[in-house]
């Protein structure tokens, strides 16, 4: 071997030396990548609920932390020493905390969905144009009975709605059993309305009588009225002697976006019964469309 070949393996050498020492060597008691990560997920949901204590349970936060270790098998002391570790390997810390904030995410959504569930409220609704927010039962069987004689809703506004948008209630009914003979009688005839609040405290509504089956749609939008404030409305089915049952189905709340000085808006959904509208309003003037 030639002495310029000797040089050359020394430096390979010499590299590989660099390269080992620069290993990163984790001590035994430190706890591995995912073993830190499922702690510090129950460490921090720990930390949430003792947050919500009441002061005069404030002891209790220590509990909560301390069912954490004990959960996990290690010592208050192991975990220390991890943070202490961690906190000097930032790499090795961020790989860890990005699966720890995703699983806090999703933990945080699903629970957004049961309290959605449990209060029969609506999350926040999607941004963009032509969206459907309706957020409850797609349908329902109505009897005309007490307490299964009405549909109520209410969806309050969020970012995602916008000035002059245009809200389209669309349902499709249909009557189980019975004869026809009311199926035009005002008398027995279902009711729809839908009304928008608005910021400058005014109401706009529209009612529909549905007297026959099919579709039925109500549409109300405004030009001049400010920031929608909440959606409400409902389906109000009166007792019947005919007894026969009132489906409504496919139901949907699209919210359309204006479009220049365009607020109107046309869908597949055809009107068959005139729309009763009204306007009542404190210190603003508006006008309302109606969409045939």
């Amino acid at each position: 071997m030639s002495w310029k070949k000797g040089i050359r393996w020394c430096g390979v050498a010499f590299a590989f030396a660099c390269l080992a020492s620069c290993q990163v060597k984790r001590p035994g008691e430190v706890l591995s990548d995912e073993k830190m990560e499922v702690v510090l997920y129950d460490y921090h949901v720990a930390k949430a609920l003792g947050e919500q204590l009441p002061y005069n349970e404030n002891y209790k936060r220590v509990l909560y932390i301390e069912s954490v270790f004990r959960k996990h098998g290690i010592t208050e002391a192991q975990f220390d020493t991890s943070m202490v570790w961690f906190s000097r390997h930032p790499e090795a810390f961020r790989t860890v905390y990005e699966k720890v904030n995703a699983r806090l995410k999703a933990a945080k959504d699903q629970v957004e969905d049961l309290i959605a569930l449990r209060d029969n409220k609506p999350k926040e609704s999607q941004p963009g144009d032509s969206i459907d927010v309706w957020a409850w039962e797609p349908v329902y069987h109505l009897t005309g009975m007490p307490h299964d004689n009405r549909v109520l809703f209410e969806l309050p506004s969020d970012p995602n709605f916008m000035e002059r948008d245009t809200l389209r209630w669309n349902v499709r009914f249909n009557f189980i059993g019975g004869g026809a003979e009311h199926s035009r009688d005002t008398l027995y005839a279902p009711v729809m309305g839908l009304q928008v609040v608005y910021a400058k405290d005014t109401l706009l509504y529209a009612l529909r009588p549905v007297l026959q089956p099919g579709w039925e749609s109500l549409s109300v939008s405004a030009d001049t009225m400010g920031q929608i404030e909440k959606v409400s409305g409902f389906i109000y089915y009166p007792r019947q002697a005919s007894g026969r049952i009132l489906l409504a189905d496919s139901v949907s709340l699209m919210r359309y976006h204006a479009k220049g000085d365009t607020i109107q808006v046309v869908d597949s959904v055809q009107q068959k019964q005139p729309v009763v509208s009204r306007t009542l309003h404190t210190r603003s003037s508006a006008r309302l469309k109606v969409n045939p």
